[in-house]
């Protein structure tokens, strides 16, 4: 059975991944690692890939996981990706998070704004009671030093170079990262930014088909 290398989103850990069906290949959860003051994206990546024993292996990443392991892509032409609510290069943020980089509001925002379950329920796109559940969980588990490090490192990525060896999954009702401004190789209708959970089984038999 193939092995494959998760990657989960901010924040979250391999909880994320609880709605899909991964019986289909030997699932191994990457664990988040103590980032560097103002280390970059880029050299974060490259220290979580020492996690990986593979020489060229299949990763596949959730939104900010899918961003690392782009850039894991990049070091290794010879990898498989496949990023799910993520996106490619910094040239695929919508508008509103490039002004971040310049107006950084998230540094002085209190850990209850940043962590507050309503708006992240909204913005996530959850909506049934156990996703809202296994979602507060997360929250409330999230070190705010990571979440805070982590904003900062996704502002100022720089990269716009696309690498070949990466399959962009996205869905059409993302509210975080707008499916107008990625270019995805694969849609799925009415997916929001959490759709490995809301869209577990769809999500579970695309990736089959592309890791197979």
């Amino acid at each position: 059975m193939k092995k494959v290398y998760f990657i989960s989103g901010l924040g979250a850990d391999k909880r994320a991944f609880s709605f899909l069906d991964l019986s289909f290949c030997d699932p191994v959860f990457i664990d988040w690692i103590k980032p560097l003051e103002k280390e970059s994206l880029k050299n974060y990546a490259s220290r979580l890939r020492k996690q990986i024993p593979e020489e060229h292996p299949t990763v596949v990443g959730v939104s900010f996981g899918g961003m690392l392991a782009t850039e894991m892509a990049k070091e290794d032409k010879l990898m498989t990706v496949i990023i799910i609510a993520s996106n490619k290069s910094s040239a695929e943020f919508p508008g509103y998070l490039r002004i971040g980089k310049y107006l950084p509001v998230y540094k002085w925002l209190p850990e209850k704004l940043i962590k507050n379950k309503n708006l992240l329920n909204w913005i996530l796109g959850v909506k049934q009671d156990e996703q809202r559940k296994l979602i507060s969980a997360i929250i409330a588990d999230t070190d705010p030093f990571f979440l805070k490090w982590a904003i900062y490192a996704i502002l100022h990525w720089k990269e716009t170079s696309i690498p070949k060896n990466v399959k962009h999954i996205h869905g059409t009702a993302d509210k975080l990262l707008p499916f107008r401004y990625v270019k995805a190789d694969y849609e799925i209708t009415g997916g929001t930014h959490l759709m490995s959970i809301s869209k577990g089984s769809e999500i579970s038999s695309l990736l089959k088909q592309l890791i197979y």
